[in-house]
């Protein structure tokens, strides 16, 4: 049977006939639709039962019918009214089915032609008109008989928007599956087009998808139209998305081979033409690479591995992606430089005039630095160093590097190691990966040109770990002597000397570096600039270098000091010189405006130049505060961004001996207040405390500025001077401040940061600091002008420290600490 225009063609094989029919077989129209519908049900019809198909309304099938009760049915229905109800069997593996074997649910058919096939069985051209339901068998042999009643539609179509969108999207896709299957003939899209009722077209469709046969009878049984052909939709959207995605496969594939043959041919055209240019093919490309690297001084077991790569090359095909790989491979191992080094400048002179010039102050640093060279000058073999700067941002640790590299006449590589988290970063990736490459150490040499470079590893204290690898492991090898003679990378898949390079690793805090990573490099702390080293460093190197990056002349564009000390402590906050470069930046801009526009300048810019160019956004300095409060003291704190005043503040609330601790602190320093509150319980008598008064008195410790972190031990002996005051309702010392580690037996510990923090004290106006004696040298260490006007006591336990902090004088309205011990002892005696 195949479809032609809006009919059916029906070839019969041998032309034999039971009755005449049309050669044609017109679709099922909207006009027989109605009259299908109209057309009364008899109460009882013959039923044929049909394995593996599901007969729709309106659809045109044919069926092999080969059981004799099928035969007989037909038979029978031919001679009569030629009307049958047939219905599709629950499973078609069943040879005689029951009545219990068949839905209830079928469709009434009409028999169109009768034909006898050469093999001896009959074939029946049947077409459905309406759904009928099965409501009782009333006899099974010679064939079934059962009461039907007609099975109508729920619901309403007639006006329904989105049926008919329905309907629209079903015919578009349907002609999409057309078009696409290979398998259906083009005539099937002209009767689809044709067919002008919409019920018909879902049965029509239907009756054609390629869905099992309990999914077509669910089709047949909904009972709602709407819904009936929103299903057949959700079908053939399926359908439909098979056979794209079938489509763009075999379109890949085909393309795929066309390219291949295509590149094929097309190296065959290249090679042809290069030949005929004289140009370099392959195989040449391989002999001038295989001439260089005889050129090179290698060793003989880098020789070998280099012809090897350059044999396996030339049995590659050019078109591969192979030899892409093979190829970069040879001529990384061409650019690296293997035995190249610079000559290295030992003039120490020279070296201390290149840091001078770059850096000021810093003379520490500078003196560690300038040793290294001096050894290195001796020794003339030695190892480089691993030299680690240490210190807060801004404070010059990269440039030194750079200056480093200057003085030495080396060449200068920096390696950002900020956020790396990938192993292979440092490694590199094993060839065999698709876009493999060397790792960055690698890499960097090989842009040097140079085995001995000054190599800088940025921000290592940032490096990175998760699933991907851990790369401070990687770091290992690279930053040990004794390992990077020959340091591995998974690329090269050879060793590479690394011991001649001067690595320079800069951190802004040790806590987060692997502890043996940092046993391997050499610790030069640079600590934060004091106020005077930061207006000389404005004064020669910032306000010059931002006078050239805008274009101004020497007499244009020039800072008081005065002015330069309030852009420092007024609009920075910070241990290093960035924000101090900015803000010289901002009035450079200024200035250069003011110029273009031929505005009159002065010829210094001063305070009040930096105020109304800068504005109000100042920061207000942290300065002492009276001490007429009890509770309240000055402790001592360092960042990153410097040292700064951290008070402690301390008040009694009537209750029964509770502790309450606020300011966004960390346990180490939640631990401090309590080692101070039992110190202070346990030399209650030493202070004039009556120990009654702890059980009556809750305690409230706070650090301001609650929403800053706040961690460490420094603050030991500010809490303990904070809590003794508050219990004996004394005054602390005037314009005193102090820092240190308390401990249990009352001894006072060293603590870090101390230059950051005796700035930040002679800045609030502090005369006077307690200090443990171990850190007398680290005060020592700073310049003393910078220091003028502050005088330190050095304590080593914690008496000291309350007999020099806590004067005998009251405090203003004291609090009578005995009153509600005395009235609780009261009440129990009454």
């Amino acid at each position: 049977m195949f479809k032609r225009g809006n009919q059916f063609l029906l070839n019969d094989q041998d032309g034999d006939d039971f009755d005449d029919a049309p050669e044609f077989l017109p679709l099922f129209s909207k006009q027989e639709e109605d009259e299908s519908n109209r057309m009364e049900v008899p109460e009882e019809m013959s039923v044929l039962a049909m394995r593996n198909t599901v007969l729709y309304p309106g659809v045109i099938i044919p069926i092999t019918v080969g059981r004799d009760k099928s035969i007989k049915l037909i038979k029978e229905a031919n001679k009569k009214d030629k009307s049958i109800v047939v219905v599709a069997q629950k499973n078609p593996e069943v040879e005689d089915p029951s009545s219990d074997d068949l839905f209830k649910i079928g469709t009434l058919a009409h028999i169109i032609r009768l034909m006898r096939m050469p093999d001896g069985s009959s074939t029946v051209i049947i077409q459905g008109k309406r759904r009928v339901q099965i409501h009782e068998f009333t006899q099974t042999d010679p064939f079934f008989k059962a009461k039907v009643a007609q099975f109508p539609d729920a619901d309403d179509i007639s006006n329904d928007k989105e049926y008919n969108a329905i309907i629209d999207s079903i015919r578009d896709i349907s002609q999409k599956i057309i078009n696409l299957a290979p398998n259906i003939p083009s005539e099937a899209a002209i009767a689809l087009k044709n067919i002008d009722s919409s019920t018909f077209l879902v049965h029509f469709v239907a009756s054609n998808l390629n869905i099992t046969l309990a999914e077509k009878q669910a089709i047949l049984e909904n009972g709602s139209a709407k819904l009936r052909a929103t299903e057949v939709l959700t079908y053939v959207t399926k359908e439909l998305q098979l056979l794209e995605l079938k489509d763009q496969i075999q379109n890949k594939v085909r393309n795929d081979l066309d390219k291949q043959q295509k590149e094929y041919f097309l190296q065959q055209q290249i090679r042809a033409i290069q030949e005929e240019l004289g140009g370099e093919t392959p195989d040449k490309e391989v002999q001038n690479l295989r001439e260089k690297g005889n050129a090179k001084l290698w060793p003989k077991h880098i020789h070998e591995h280099f012809n090897k790569e350059l044999d396996r090359l030339m049995r590659v095909n050019p078109a591969s992606p192979d030899y892409s790989v093979g190829l970069n491979y040879v001529q990384l191992m061409l650019d690296l430089p293997w035995d190249n080094y610079t000559n290295d400048n030992f003039d120490i002179k020279h070296a201390q005039e290149v840091f001078d010039e770059d850096h000021f102050g810093l003379e520490k640093v500078k003196k560690r630095i300038i040793e290294y060279l001096a050894v290195l000058k001796l020794k003339g073999d030695m190892r480089s160093p691993i030299i680690c700067l240490y210190g807060p941002p801004g404070v010059g640790k990269t440039s030194l590097g750079k200056s480093i590299a200057r003085a030495l006449g080396r060449k200068y590589v920096r390696m950002s190691l900020g956020g790396l988290h990938d192993e292979a970063e440092i490694r590199g990736h094993r060839k065999t990966y698709i876009g493999a490459m060397p790792g960055r150490v690698l890499q960097n040499l090989k842009k040097s040109g140079s085995s001995n470079p000054v190599f800088v590893l940025d921000e290592i204290d940032k490096l990175g770990r998760d699933f991907r690898g851990d790369p401070s492991s990687a770091m290992l090898e690279v930053l040990d002597p004794e390992q990077n003679t020959t340091f591995y990378d998974n690329y090269l898949e050879l060793d590479y000397d690394l011991s001649k390079v001067l690595f320079v690793a800069t951190a802004n805090s040790l806590d987060s570096i692997q502890p043996a990573l940092l046993d391997r490099m050499e610790i030069i702390e640079i600590q934060g600039y004091s106020l005077e080293e930061k207006v000389q460093i404005a004064k020669k190197y910032l306000v010059p270098k931002q006078r050239k990056a805008h274009g101004l002349k020497a007499a244009q564009f020039k800072i008081s000091d005065k002015a330069l000390e309030v852009l420092i402590e007024q609009y920075t906050r910070e241990s290093g010189v960035r924000s101090l470069d900015k803000r010289v930046a901002a009035l450079a801009r200024s200035i250069a405006k003011s110029v273009a526009m031929d505005e009159e300048i002065k010829k210094s810019i001063s305070e009040a130049d930096v105020e109304r160019i800068l504005g109000n956004e100042k920061m207000e300095p942290e300065m002492y505060e009276d001490n007429e409060t009890a509770g309240v003291v000055s402790g001592l704190a360092w960042s990153p961004m410097g040292g700064s005043v951290l008070f402690v503040e301390s008040k009694l609330v009537p209750g029964k001996g509770g502790l309450q601790i606020t300011g966004q602190l960390g346990d180490v320093m939640k631990e401090s207040v309590m080692l101070a509150r039992s110190y202070i319980k346990a030399h209650s008598e030493y202070l004039d405390i009556d120990h009654r008064v702890f059980d009556h008195w809750d305690v409230h410790v706070h650090f301001p500025a609650g929403a800053i972190p706040k961690d460490g031990p420094s603050a030991g002996i500010a809490i303990l001077t904070s809590l003794a005051s508050l219990f004996t309702q004394r005054k602390v010392k005037s314009k005193l401040a102090m820092t240190g580690e308390i401990t249990l037996r009352g001894k006072v510990l060293p603590v870090g940061g101390i230059k950051e923090k005796m700035l930040a004290a002679k800045r609030a106006g502090i005369t006077q600091v307690i200090l443990c004696e171990q850190n007398r040298k680290d005060v020592e260490d700073i310049e003393q002008k910078y220091l003028k006007g502050v005088g330190f006591v050095y304590v080593s336990n914690m008496l000291q420290v309350l007999d020099l902090a806590v004067t005998n004088k009251p405090v203003k309205s004291p609090i009578d600490l005995l009153k509600p011990v005395l009235e609780v002892e009261q009440k129990a005696k009454s």
